[in-house]
């Protein structure tokens, strides 16, 4: 808006100028000047404001195929675990293992006193001995009467008795066997092994201690720990959305592998691989179990200790992967992006956030391969506004306060 002169003069009508004739068309003059320059001044800054382009950091958008990982929390569990247990009773002579050490299936490790089991073993040794003499005699009188038989010097039903006791004394012998080897058999108990090669943990008896076959407690507890299970709770309803997705054909199956975070939240340097899902539903949680083995060669997986898992069950291809700074949601939750459109307009694009991984938001919908989608000066931005789109994180050139930027040929 331009004042005229004769508006100024006008408004400030009672002052009096004490100027001659002579000068007062030189200062009219002058004041209109001085009017003009300042209106187009305005006019000017006004213009370059609306023409200037805001200045946007942007990355360039290309499908990729993304792996569909979930974390879970879990347990690790001993790949194998056997108690060692008495099959024999009597007081524990020797303990034959440091305790938390490796130990080998068939490691000696208890030595429980053999003095009743080796008397047992060579009485049953010497009850089959008089059954073999038994045998042998009635073996002679068999035969003999045979012959006798034949002539009619006996009767035939001492023959048959004869034989039958024959076969009497043959079977003693073969129950005087069994028993040697039942006596033999208890007599090795009494060294009791390792039933599986592993860390074998505290001894819960002592040298001295009565240990029963049938007691309640233990000898000991050996665990394999390489490899090493790990134990997780998926959700029945999230597992059903997944097989949905996999008949769809929406997604694909993946090796399933496993990366498994520590208590202390780094990262565990094994990768793990799914070995199966439970078919049984908890009905206490509705989760089901999901096992994962995992190599555990310098014993850092301890059973018991808790942990979670990231686990890919299958990945997703044509999707496209956006940094968490460019999406943008609206006043009813629709998350969109800006996008540099023709003429390096700032256009508005609706899209379909499906989840988060790590530092992106993995994006099914909304996005074409090539579009430039801004991360940094979005808070500037408005609907067709002219923007001068730069590569994200490109280094601003500064310059003094005043100074005019350079002008490129």
């Amino acid at each position: 808006m331009t004042i005229s002169p004769f508006a100024v003069f006008s408004a400030a009508r009672p002052v009096r100028l004490r100027f001659g004739s002579a000068r007062r068309p030189l200062m009219l003059a002058a004041v209109c000047l001085a009017l003009t320059a300042c209106g187009g001044s305005k006019d000017k800054q006004a213009g370059d404001g609306q023409n200037r382009a805001i200045e946007v950091g942007y990355v360039v958008m290309q499908p990729t195929t993304v792996a569909l990982t979930n974390e879970f929390n879990g347990r690790a569990v001993a790949f194998q675990s056997s108690e060692v247990r008495p099959q024999v009773g009597g007081l524990v002579q020797k303990q034959m293992f440091e305790e938390g050490s490796l130990v080998r299936a068939g490691q000696p490790l208890y030595q429980i006193d053999p003095s009743l089991y080796r008397a047992s073993a060579e009485q049953a040794e010497a009850d089959l001995t008089n059954a073999r003499a038994a045998l042998k005699a009635a073996d002679l009188l068999a035969q003999r009467n045979k012959s006798l038989v034949a002539t009619q010097m006996i009767s035939r039903q001492d023959y048959d008795n004869a034989v039958a006791a024959a076969d009497q004394a043959r079977a003693a012998v073969a129950q005087r066997e069994a028993a040697l080897s039942t006596a033999r058999i208890n007599q090795r108990f009494t060294t009791v092994p390792a039933p599986i090669d592993g860390r074998i943990g505290r001894s819960l008896v002592t040298v001295g201690a009565l240990v029963t076959p049938d007691q309640a407690a233990p000898l000991a507890t050996i665990q394999r720990l390489d490899p090493i299970y790990v134990d997780v709770q998926q959700s029945a309803q999230q597992l059903l959305a997944l097989r949905e997705q996999l008949s769809a054909g929406n997604v694909q199956a993946s090796q399933t592998n496993a990366r498994i975070v520590l208590p202390n939240g780094s990262d565990y340097p094994q990768p793990g691989t799914l070995q199966f899902s439970e078919v049984l539903v908890d009905e206490a949680t509705g989760t089901v179990t999901l096992r994962i083995r995992v190599p555990n060669p310098d014993g850092l997986l301890l059973p018991g200790m808790f942990v979670r898992a990231r686990l890919a069950q299958a990945t997703q291809a044509q999707a496209y992967r956006l940094p968490q700074q460019a999406l943008v949601r609206g006043p009813t939750g629709d998350a969109f992006v800006w996008v540099v459109g023709a003429d390096n307009k700032a256009v508005q694009r609706p899209i379909g956030a499906d989840r988060v991984d790590g530092a992106d938001w993995i994006v099914s919908t909304g996005l074409n391969p090539g579009d430039k989608v801004v991360t940094q000066g979005i808070g500037s931005l408005r609907r067709d506004v002219t923007v001068r789109a730069v590569p994200a994180s490109t280094p601003q050139k500064l310059q003094a306060p005043g100074a005019q930027p350079a002008k490129q040929g």
